[in-house]
């Protein structure tokens, strides 16, 4: 039989039936095979709970917001709690062991009286006033919500207030009588992408259909956004397309309804604040016979460069070992946070100083204060409204993260420390970098006991859409695979940011592979220091790093002994015509270009699967014969994801099964994108994956 090339040959489209009832059927007994073979021992048991303590923990730092006035905003998950609350508190209060919180809403309570699997999806609060704010609800995690209007004076849904049913939504305050809403307005109303095309102004008390369209995009962008600035003296108001995932086309909206362009880069980061304009490079420019490179920040006078000027100030410049990961305004300062061999750095610029020497001109640079050496600090919070105040969290592989409050120029104070869920004792924190086949250097963090060599060993990576896979502390992965002798190992491959955006292009597109050899070399790398064999070295990896897992299974088999995959895009035939698919078509390319889907289908997972029978042997395109064994596999998934479709788990596992490949697989009802919408689910998902893997690898039954 030939290999799966063309959409008309699937023989498991049904699968992409959500609900249907064959489907359905399907999915209840691959769950019941994989319940039956994984969590009917102690040992399961046992991880489970472990892992529901870590997340339930009553001693994790509640990571806050601020808010209006410094009030500390928290939602906070725990066994009371599956649900979660929505809480504020004072900073005094929050300074104590045991702050005293204001509950502001319980979904717990609010899903038993409505009946509804209701899940946290996020809050936008009415600025200046903090009396009002927009909340929106998921039914079991997925991206479409439902929003309310809830009024924080009073505790309590408005019940004339702004409501939107259940879409995927984006809505913005612009006074206590407006919000600018972007939602499903019925048919023509959605991009191929299955976002907003529109963008419209809503007055309260009147009908949304009448709402006024302020903007509208292209049936084939990603989506139409909007946003408005509340700063007194520097009201703004923003729309404008999303052309593709990496591309916008930027307007200021006039209190007349004009659109003025923001004419930098489509593919460019871009922030207003106050009177200044910050330009991130994702590719060089050239402005006045000056070519600023990919990577570099850009600072304008936010007037003036919308009058024509282009007097342009460089505020980071990047190198072959450092890049910019994200900044963060205060009131009146700029942090930058970079990253230099993938570890964090962060700096406090002001503007505006006579005479300040530098490459900056007159922005003065220096070190943000209260960031400990050896650990990754990322920024938690800051309130451009009130001050210069900031919130830092830092941690590491081993260390416990720890909160600061910082007053930029002013001192540094720790406010929590979080607990640590296992003994780090004998752990270390090595980087290392592997030889990829074109010769890049790829780092990667290995974390675990230095004297266990060749034991089992867990890789992970992501390598897409210029995210960072960054050193964070893990109390599942602590607990429930190094302590009990494992290794943890993250590799940062291109397509990632870890180096900006020259090394996600690295591997944007036809040049994919790149990823997939930068991982496998970290494989190599890990066997060849002794540190692991490859029957003891498992993956795994999520969403895009679950397309990660799939080449891996398909193209590197021998470097693995089991393979995870976590919510996994995997048919990159049809990705695109399934739920938002299209919208990822910049960073993989569009199936339906002959060109474009002669590189998609040579890695491309689902139509790569090996035959594994005996009397039937796959043909590669190159008419070989292909007869290869597959380590065991993993699926998961969950039937509320509308993001990557669960029929890309679903079809895997059928044709893996049908050709013969060990494969188990678990779908979740609820979980959305994250395939777990409590504490209780992810306890499972995770005991479920490492229960899986130490079996297979560490060969304990």
């Amino acid at each position: 039989m030939t290999r799966l090339t063309d959409t008309d040959d699937d023989p498991y489209r049904w699968l992409e039936d959500l609900h249907g009832p064959d489907a359905a059927g399907w999915v209840r007994d691959r769950n019941a095979e994989t319940m039956a073979a994984l969590t009917g021992g102690d040992r399961f048991a046992a991880l489970r709970a472990e892992i529901r303590e870590v997340l339930d923990a009553d001693d994790r730092i509640p990571y806050p917001s601020w808010r209006g006035d410094h009030l500390y905003y928290n939602y906070w998950i725990d066994a009371a709690h599956p649900r979660g609350i929505w809480r504020r508190t004072t900073g005094d209060e929050y300074r104590r062991p045991e702050p005293q919180w204001d509950v502001l809403l319980d979904v717990d309570a609010l899903a038993a009286q409505e009946g509804e699997n209701w899940t946290w999806q996020g809050v936008t609060v009415l600025r200046p006033g903090h009396d009002r704010c927009l909340v929106s609800l998921s039914r079991g995690g997925s991206d479409a919500t439902v929003v309310r209007e809830f009024d924080l004076v009073r505790r309590a849904f408005v019940a004339d207030g702004f409501t939107l049913d259940e879409a995927k939504s984006d809505v913005v305050w612009v006074d206590a009588d407006h919000i600018l809403v972007a939602t499903d307005f019925g048919p023509g109303s959605l991009t191929t992408s299955g976002y907003p095309r529109t963008v419209r102004r809503w007055r309260r008390g009147t009908p949304l259909p009448s709402a006024e369209v302020v903007f509208a995009g292209r049936a084939d962008d990603v989506s139409a956004f909007a946003s408005h600035d509340h700063t007194p003296g520097f009201e703004r108001t923003f729309v404008g397309r999303r052309l593709d995932f990496f591309r916008s086309e930027p307007y200021l909206l006039t209190p007349a309804g004009d659109r003025v362009r923001i004419d930098v880069p489509a593919d460019a980061h871009w922030d207003a604040h106050r009177e200044w304009l910050l330009i991130g490079l994702r590719s060089p420019w050239t402005v006045d016979g000056v070519t600023h490179p990919a990577g570099a920040l850009l600072a304008a006078r936010f007037d003036a460069f919308l009058a024509g000027g282009r007097e342009l100030t460089t505020l980071f410049t990047p190198d072959e070992r450092t890049a910019l990961s994200y900044h963060a305004w205060t009131r009146d300062r700029l942090i930058l946070a970079t990253l230099a061999d993938v570890r964090s750095r962060l700096e406090v610029l002001t503007p505006g100083v006579p005479g300040a020497p530098g490459p900056a001109g007159h922005w003065r640079r220096e070190p943000l204060a209260g960031v400990p050496e050896f650990e990754h600090t990322r920024l938690v919070d800051t309130d451009p409204d009130v001050g210069d105040a900031y919130l830092l969290a830092s941690e590491g592989f081993r260390q416990p993260a720890t909160l600061r409050l910082g007053q930029v120029g002013g001192p540094v104070e720790t406010l929590k420390r979080a607990p640590a869920f296992f003994d780090a004792s004998r752990l270390t924190e090595r980087q290392h970098f592997a030889t990829s086949a074109d010769g890049t250097r790829v780092p990667y963090f290995l974390v675990g006991d230095p004297d266990a060599a060749g034991g089992p060993t867990l890789l992970t990576g992501y390598g897409g859409f210029e995210v960072p896979e960054l050193p964070h502390y893990s109390g599942i992965v602590g607990r429930g695979w190094l302590a009990r002798g494992g290794s943890y190992v993250v590799a940062n491959i291109r397509g990632g940011g870890e180096y900006g955006p020259a090394w996600h292009r690295a591997a944007l597109r036809e040049n994919r592979p790149r990823a997939y050899e930068d991982f496998a070399a970290v494989a190599a790398d890990l066997v060849a220091r002794g540190i692991t064999t490859p029957a003891r070295l498992g993956m795994e990896g999520g969403s895009n790093g679950g397309l990660l897992a799939g080449v891996m299974l398909t193209r590197y088999p021998e470097l693995f002994g089991a393979v995870v995959a976590h919510v996994p895009l995997l048919d990159m035939r049809r990705y695109h015509k399934l739920l938002a698919g299209a919208s990822w078509m910049a960073e993989y390319g569009d199936p339906d270009d002959p060109a474009d889907w002669a590189y998609l289908s040579d890695y491309s997972p689902y139509h790569n699967v090996d035959w594994r029978r005996a009397g039937q042997v796959d043909v590669a395109l190159d008419g070989e014969p292909r007869d290869r064994a597959y380590p065991p596999t993993l699926l998961v998934t969950s039937t509320r994801d509308d993001r990557v479709h669960p029929g890309h788990a679903r079809k895997m596992a059928a044709r893996l099964r049908e050709r013969g490949h060990d494969v188990a697989y678990y779908e979740n009802v609820e979980g959305g994108h994250g395939a777990a919408a409590n504490n209780a689910q992810r306890a499972f998902v995770w005991a479920l994956t490492l229960e899986f893997l130490w079996h297979h690898l560490a060969g304990e039954a």
